[in-house]
């Protein structure tokens, strides 16, 4: 059994504490590298804003609520270990429906996903990042030299748009070691044991750590946030039909509408998801050409 202390350090190496949770119902999830969904079966995949374990246990009753309305359909909950696993997986088109970030969108769009649908609560779609309240580090120019705590580097909020906002404060990438260490949780308890100067992350995984984590997270502070940009979209596959597509928009846009559904939304946690489509991402495309220019290439 481990203690306490050492389920928590496991999170910098992406170990989950304990086993996964036990899924909702007859729900059982899938990983990105495991054999293509059973006949019938339509693979929802969510981007790796958390840890595999974390993110069934937030999104695997989401699935199995949305497969009781749905008797026509069997969707399927896919987790990728990385970022890079699941984008691989979306250029191959093996999701029906995904759950990508925004530069993520821009990448599935070239692929044959068309955007239905996107978290609402832009407000908190944006990087922040998170200091030691006892370290040295009081100003940006303080990070000079030092180690920062990203998931990885093709996640937007909580890598790119903290670089591209270093950057526009005098502290380009060369000034500082970027470490790229897999999930938001692993980003944070980096910084809560000194191995980093500075997390980066963004707001509900800070917030998700502040609750389940209190005496950690009190180790750290807010310093710093960016600006914001059109929060996680999602997608469909072009081959899904029109008519289940416009049957899942509907039951995801009105989960606010009723308490089952406000219950669902919590556990992101999310007020609601709201209409979009690719238009709505412009702004999206608009900071990644910056970015590319002025900071780096997204692989690079």
């Amino acid at each position: 059994m481990w203690t306490r202390r050492a389920c928590l350090a496991g999170l910098t190496s992406l170990a989950a504490c304990g086993r996964d949770p036990a899924p909702a119902g007859d729900y059982q999830p899938s990983y990105a590298d495991a054999p293509a969904g059973a006949e019938g079966e339509l693979l929802f995949a969510v981007h790796p804003l958390h840890n595999p374990a974390k993110l069934f246990e937030v999104y695997g009753p989401l699935v199995d609520w949305l497969n009781r309305q749905l008797p026509e359909a069997r969707l399927k909950l896919q987790a990728s270990r990385n970022y890079e696993e699941f984008e691989r997986q979306l250029q191959q088109r093996r999701f029906a429906f995904a759950l990508p970030n925004p530069y993520q969108t821009l990448l599935a769009s070239r692929h044959g996903y068309r955007v239905f649908a996107k978290m609402g609560d832009d407000e908190s779609f944006r990087g922040i990042l998170l200091l030691r309240r006892d370290g040295p580090v009081h100003a940006i120019a303080d990070l000079r030299g030092r180690a920062i705590s990203f998931p990885a580097r093709s996640a937007l909020a909580a890598t790119m748009m903290p670089q591209y906002f270093l950057h526009r404060h005098g502290l380009p990438l060369a000034a500082y070691e970027q470490r790229y260490v897999g999930s938001q949780e692993s980003a944070i308890m980096n910084t809560v044991l000194g191995n980093t100067a500075a997390a980066s992350t963004w707001p509900l995984p800070w917030r998700a750590f502040q609750r389940e984590h209190p005496d950690e997270a009190a180790r750290l502070v807010q310093a710093w946030q960016t600006d914001t940009l059109p929060n996680n979209a999602l997608v469909a596959r072009d081959d899904v039909p029109p008519v289940l597509v416009a049957r899942l928009r509907q039951l995801l846009l009105e989960l606010h509408r009723h308490a089952e559904g406000q219950v669902l939304l919590a556990r992101i946690p999310l007020t609601l998801f709201e209409g979009a489509d690719e238009a709505t991402y412009r702004p999206v495309r608009q900071f990644m050409d910056e970015f590319e220019r002025s900071v780096r290439g997204v692989q690079g």
